[in-house]
């Protein structure tokens, strides 16, 4: 097993030290929920590209999706581009959700449903938002312990340490400062990564292995040839809708300064999303060639990339690399923790003690940060994939809330009980086809989605007269 140097862990470490170092440095900006859960709606486009592109090139896309190119080629692109698509689809409405949200002080997917759908349907979604979003720094802390595992195994640093050590990390700085903290490390880590990670490791690796046309002549067909089945179309209904109702990206939407803002911040995070898609395809692919044992040494195909940096790359090089792979690990997972922090307390917690003060809320809001971190490094050390981590949490979320969350944004005849019937209903379906096995290999988002579809729009037809909803209207 290939060692890290000296150097590159003092680089490491010090890259740690300087993101903590920012992180707390935000605390004095905090000067109440507003500012801890959307930066006081301040941020502008070139911030807000840099945070969504950090955010969704997660520990799961960047290492899991690796592992996946890496293993079985084709099903990498496959699940890709429909995040893809869903992000610049979402582009196009984040300037209406950053007005709704400032014209009726909303911060949050659920604070819509509580103003559209009252509190049974805001609570239902909470829940439901919260254990997406934890599921989801779960698959970052899979992703960082997995790093840590590498580079301190030489020492006896195994991954269960490495879960821990990465849950610590996420709390310290999220607990903290809130999004004004997660923003602008968010930009640091951005900049990190996709120099010394997207740009110089496929650079890297292709000159290793002679050039592109060697490169190119040594891969398998197989890994690149087109082909669908059941898991991979559940795989790609769930990252489609997912994205386009994300809270994590709503939240991004909301913290906008303006709508112009959202909409720009979003493309163009996405385009720089797009680019690396096919790098990320290369990288796992060129793994193949350069480092044929990595599961049989590593135990696991997400060490791909570190793998690779570790190998191909420079002592201090090395080190810079891997401290833009940890980056994009935390820039998500901070991101996700404060979403499930801000749902249980404010929108869970608030509908039972409306009458809670700003001061009692932060303070709560920053144990909650810790103990949802916990929630997720259980996840983590029971599901030790990434990609089969993220791919569990938002099974369950993009079958029963995503429809219904759009609605809510554009479906003046949306009902409180079409809501409610729609989500517990293609909840139930997705658990319910999991735990049948997947009939025809067919992924359990399909058919809960659309239980979730056809019991929103019938139940809403059918009481929208004698109950209708308030309209957002901006």
């Amino acid at each position: 097993m290939m060692e890290v140097t000296t150097l590159d862990l003092l680089v490491i470490g010090t890259y740690l030290l300087v993101m903590l170092g920012v992180g707390i440095w935000f605390v004095r900006r905090i000067k109440g929920t507003d500012d801890y859960y959307v930066a006081g709606r301040t941020l502008g486009p070139v911030v807000l590209a840099a945070t969504v592109c950090a955010t969704i090139i997660g520990g799961s896309a960047m290492m899991g999706r690796a592992g996946i190119a890496y293993t079985t080629g084709f099903k990498a692109i496959a699940t890709a581009i429909p995040y893809m698509l869903g992000m610049f689809i979402f582009s196009g409405y984040a300037g209406r959700i950053q007005r709704v949200g400032e014209k009726y002080n909303i911060e949050s997917i659920p604070g819509l449903f509580a103003y559209r759908f009252g509190p049974v349907a805001k609570c239902i979604l909470s829940a439901m938002v919260a254990f997406a979003m934890m599921g989801t720094v779960a698959a970052q802390v899979t992703a960082t312990a997995t790093i840590i595992k590498l580079l301190g195994g030489q020492v006896g640093i195994g991954y269960e340490m490495g879960a821990l050590i990465a849950t610590v990390i996420f709390i310290l700085y999220t607990a903290a400062s809130g999004l004004f903290g997660v923003v602008y490390t968010d930009v640091v880590q951005f900049f990190m990564l996709i120099i010394f990670v997207y740009l110089l490791l496929p650079i890297s690796s292709l000159h290793h292995l002679g050039g592109f046309s060697s490169f190119a002549a040594n891969v398998d067909p197989k890994y690149v040839t087109p082909y669908l089945d059941g898991q991979i179309l559940g795989d790609i209904v769930t990252y489609l809708v997912f994205t386009m109702a994300g809270a994590e990206m709503w939240q991004r939407a909301f913290a906008a300064k303006d709508r112009k803002s959202a909409r720009q911040g979003m493309f163009w995070g996405t385009a720089v999303y797009a680019c690396t898609i096919a790098l990320l395809f290369l990288m796992g692919l060129a793994a193949q060639q350069i480092l044929p044992d990595v599961v049989a040494e590593y135990g696991t195909a997400d060490a791909v990339i570190p793998a690779l940096a570790i190998k191909i790359l420079p002592a201090g090089v090395t080190g810079l690399a891997l401290s833009g792979i940890l980056s994009v690990m935390m820039s998500t997972a901070d991101s996700y923790l404060l979403v499930s922090v801000q749902t249980i307390v404010d929108d869970l917690g608030k509908t039972v003690a409306p009458q809670m003060s700003q001061k009692t809320e932060l303070l709560i809001s920053r144990i909650a940060s810790a103990l949802l971190a916990l929630g997720a490094l259980a996840i983590a050390l029971y599901i030790k994939s990434a990609y089969d981590v993220l791919m569990f949490a938002w099974a369950f979320y993009a079958a029963a809330a995503g429809l219904p969350a759009l609605a809510a944004l554009y479906w003046k005849k949306a009902t409180s009980a079409g809501i409610i019937a729609g989500m517990v209903g293609g909840f139930a379906v997705t658990v319910g086809w999991k735990l049948a096995g997947q009939p025809f290999g067919l992924g359990a988002t399909v058919p809960g989605a659309i239980t979730c579809g056809v019991l929103l729009v019938a139940v809403s037809l059918a009481t929208y007269k004698k109950h209708p909803s308030a309209m957002v209207e901006v």
